[in-house]
């Protein structure tokens, strides 16, 4: 699935056609389709076709049109930047004319007058028709024909509509504006206000239309899925194999390292304990174990379970992003246990080890060795720096080259210290699936809790694209369970929403 947050670029009335003096106003950009294929890209294709808008809204609690600023210096931010001064420039001449030529003044509050009204509600009609009134387009033409355009008393009346209609967060925006006495840098001004103004509303609207969208994103692509389900029956095999592994799992023994101990508990039980004192399976329990799967998932293996044939995108940005905190993690577990309470309690020292390692690991997938070698140089150097700025004792050879060592060790997917940060994560996001992210992030295991911030954005991602996928699929996950978990053990009859 595409990204949660979608941009929605803002254009100053410089990107219209100068000529016509119309200016263009922002919008949500459509995306491509794709055509459908084969299967598995048939079932990508045919469901993701229609349901991707929706369906992006509909999962995400958080997601909202922002503002596209191009950069200054890019070609693209030069070249918008030429076309926008080129217009207001023109304005500029227009106005100060003898008589005044009020052509592109005139197509500009058109344009103002129709954002006013769209950031009107429904039960507004009182101040919809006074903007109608006020802005009236063929009154303003004979206005203008007659040299009687009064712009700077229009741009007044339409910064006070700005104040009424306004989010407090544009509050400073407007006001701002009313200190402006150049003419046309206040219209530049106002239709840059306003142009942030749509996007509140869009956001509200967004907002608003949510569980609308998501219901229908669930039911559409339940729809569509049972479709293709009918015309093909093995449809499921790959997810029924998925569910029956993790079934298996939750059975079978994890390897520990028991070099790295630590009293700390969370909510939900530890690997150690599900293995030593077994519960009965229950639906959900099984499909946790499975969504965690997803996370581990061997890219050869081509048995993706089809259900989730539209998610493996994001579970692959998930994937990557926790391979990342388990190796930012982990280094800053070693270091800790080097730098001493003392040094370790800086929340600008420790930030600052965040910083470089996370710079640092970026290459690790492509050199896991030679970059966890640079990491143990820099964060050394830093320990040794820091030690010694805060006038604490420095660290002996033997520890530094302990220190080096161990840090080196990362790169080793047996490393101990590796291995029990990833379980560790791990066990956050079976209880995040459990028990929700801020009830997980209460009792954070050891070595976790530098990381918090990171773990909560991974967490909500990650629930957030299971829920919604449970939502979709429940009924088939349902009946594939009945299958896996005897009458005896089952605890629940239906597998419901995490």
């Amino acid at each position: 699935m595409p990204d949660v947050e979608e941009k929605m670029p803002l254009k100053d009335p410089g990107d219209a056609q100068c000529r016509s003096c119309k200016p263009e106003t922002s919008a949500p950009t459509r995306e491509d389709r794709r055509g459908p294929e084969d299967h598995p890209a048939r079932l990508i294709g045919t469901v993701d076709d229609v349901s991707k808008p929706s369906n992006k809204i509909g999962m995400n609690h958080d997601f909202h049109v922002e503002e596209k600023v191009s950069s200054p210096s890019s070609l693209e931010g030069k070249v918008k930047e030429t076309m926008h001064n080129a217009f207001w420039d023109h304005l500029k001449e227009q106005l100060s004319a003898t008589p005044p030529d009020f052509s592109c003044a005139l197509e500009l509050l058109k344009e103002i007058k129709e954002i006013l009204l769209s950031l009107l509600l429904p039960r507004q009609s009182r101040l919809r028709g006074e903007i109608e009134e006020a802005l009236d387009t063929e009154l303003l033409k004979r206005k203008a024909e007659h040299g009687a355009l009064n712009v700077s008393l229009l741009s007044k009346y339409i910064l006070d509509m700005m104040t009424l209609l306004c989010a407090p967060v544009r509050d400073e925006a407007v006001q701002n504006l009313e200190n402006i006495t150049d003419p046309v840098r206040l219209l530049r001004g106002i239709f840059q206000v306003l142009g942030l103004m749509k996007m509140d509303m869009v956001n509200y609207t967004i907002q608003s239309l949510q569980p609308h969208l998501q219901e229908h994103s669930i039911q559409h692509e339940r729809a569509t899925f049972q479709e293709l389900l009918n015309k093909q029956p093995s449809l499921l095999d790959h997810t029924t194999k998925w569910l029956t592994q993790a079934a298996v799992d939750l059975t079978t023994p994890l390897p520990i390292c028991l070099d790295i101990s630590d009293s700390t508990t969370m909510a939900c039980s530890s690997p150690n304990e599900t293995v030593s004192s077994p519960e009965p399976l229950s639906p959900t329990m099984v499909l946790s174990q499975g969504f965690l799967n997803l996370l581990l998932w061997d890219p050869e293996n081509e048995e993706f379970p089809e259900t989730l044939l539209m998610d493996r995108t994001r579970l692959r940005e998930l994937e990557s992003q926790l391979h990342r905190l388990t190796l930012l993690a982990s280094v800053l577990l070693v270091a800790s246990s080097f730098s001493g309470s003392v040094l370790f309690g800086s929340p600008q020292f420790v930030d600052k080890l965040k910083r470089i390692t996370k710079d640092l690991i970026e290459e690790f997938d492509s050199r896991p060795e030679e970059a966890m070698q640079t990491v143990s140089e820099q964060v050394s150097q830093e320990i040794h720096q820091s030690l010694r700025n805060m006038g604490l004792a420095a660290l002996s050879s033997d520890n530094t080259a302990s220190l080096i060592g161990q840090l080196q060790n990362i790169a080793k997917k047996e490393d101990c210290v590796r291995s029990v940060i990833d379980q560790r994560i791990h066990l956050f996001l079976k209880c995040c699936l459990v028990l929700g992210v801020q009830r997980s992030l209460l009792d954070l295991p050891g070595g976790l809790t530098v990381i918090e911030a990171e773990l909560a954005e991974l967490g909500q991602k990650f629930v957030s694209l299971t829920h919604h996928n449970q939502k979709v699929f429940g009924p088939y996950y349902t009946e594939i369970l009945k299958t896996l978990i005897p009458p005896a053990q089952a605890l629940e009859t239906k597998v419901e929403s995490l």
